[in-house]
């Protein structure tokens, strides 16, 4: 399994694997079979609509609205699942992947946001496979068939980049400046930085509160992989960069340091 190593905000290398192909492929799959079926139902539910409405003016632009809303989960369908599932969608969660930013934490809304108007391919599939099954002779005429060349286009650039390129990305990853990882079922890496935190709890280091988002993220992912390979000497080297970058004098041991600076961030961000 291919290996990438992510510099984190703290000039420290973090390795995360990358899924293998097939990964990605069957995740694709179950997100396009989710995307299909949505748009059998929403069908039946725009014809079973349509019977009810005459055929005036107003009951068109109705109709093309009520179409309109049908279709937005399916086109909203990867955002919306991204960001509220931690950078992953149920064909994701399913094969084990998810979408890291490069540094290794939770990409923002951007990042989710330009992956996805530059995911074509997959929403193209869906829907031309709906198409497809719903009226056999859409590939009768040239217009179909150029609309089909063109999404398997699409289809074909992700796949090539994704296989040829060093960190598996597409083009929506490129520009997002994300990566995809493989997670595992003992979850080396969390889902989010959040911890829960008892009321009563005494922050001990409140300068924590001048990291970055990033910053926390990138000390969550150097602890967890520090912890699965034991390594003692890139928590301590964390530590001390941390020390100095916040003035911090503390005798506690890389691990413990480390995790203080977790909670003290989640019980400080959430006052």
């Amino acid at each position: 399994m291919a290996v990438i190593k992510v510099p984190t905000n703290f000039n420290i290398e973090v390795d995360f694997e990358v899924p293998e192909f097939y990964r990605r492929l069957f995740s694709l799959i179950i997100d396009v079979l989710i995307e299909y079926f949505y748009l059998r139902i929403a069908g039946e539910i725009y014809s079973s609509i349509s019977s009810y409405s005459s055929f005036d003016r107003d009951s068109q632009y109705n109709m093309q609205a009520i179409g309109l809303l049908l279709l937005l989960p399916v086109l909203l369908y990867h955002p919306v699942m991204e960001i509220t599932m931690n950078g992953q969608s149920f064909g994701k969660k399913i094969m084990g992947i998810r979408v890291v930013n490069e540094i290794g934490g939770r990409p923002g809304i951007s990042q989710f946001l330009i992956r996805w108007l530059l995911r074509i391919s997959d929403l193209w599939i869906a829907v031309l496979l709906f198409i497809m099954i719903s009226n056999p002779d859409f590939l009768r005429d040239a217009e179909s068939t150029f609309i089909i060349l063109s999404a398997l286009a699409f289809l074909i650039t992700d796949i090539v980049l994704v296989v040829s390129s060093k960190k598996g990305q597409r083009i929506g990853d490129i520009l997002a400046k994300t990566i995809l990882i493989r997670t595992n079922l003992k979850g080396n890496i969390e889902d989010t930085i959040f911890i829960d935190i008892a009321d009563n709890y005494v922050p001990s280091y409140p300068q924590i509160m001048h990291l970055s988002d990033k910053d926390i993220n990138a000390i969550k992912s150097i602890l967890e992989t520090a912890r699965k390979r034991g390594d003692y000497s890139m928590a301590e080297s964390a530590s001390i960069k941390i020390k100095n970058h916040l003035n911090i004098v503390s005798g506690l041991s890389p691990f413990d340091f480390l995790d203080i600076l977790l909670k003290d961030y989640n019980y400080l961000s959430t006052k």
